[in-house]
């Protein structure tokens, strides 16, 4: 499963095109997101994706949010994975 790691600085358009990229090739991918405006341009991107896949009916895609650990530069951080599957 290919992971997209999504920044607060990151373009949703620009997300939301290599999300739908993957979701075409693979029907799965991962996205992870520390930080609220980061989670906010997750979000945007997801939302974005739909419309690029053509996939507008509210069922079409899964999305399964949690958490998970990590550690950056010898410090533990939260953040928010989300998996998206078509």
């Amino acid at each position: 499963m290919q992971v997209l790691k999504v920044a607060s600085r990151s373009n949703p358009n620009s997300v939301a095109g290599a999300l739908a990229g993957v979701l075409e090739k693979d029907k799965i991918a991962e996205l992870h997101a520390i930080g609220a405006g980061a989670v906010n341009q997750t979000v945007k991107a997801i939302a974005i994706s739909r419309r690029l896949l053509g996939q507008e009916d509210l069922r079409s895609l899964r999305v399964i949010p949690g958490f998970m650990e990590l550690t950056i530069g010898g410090e533990a951080r939260t953040g928010i994975r989300f998996i998206v599957e078509m």
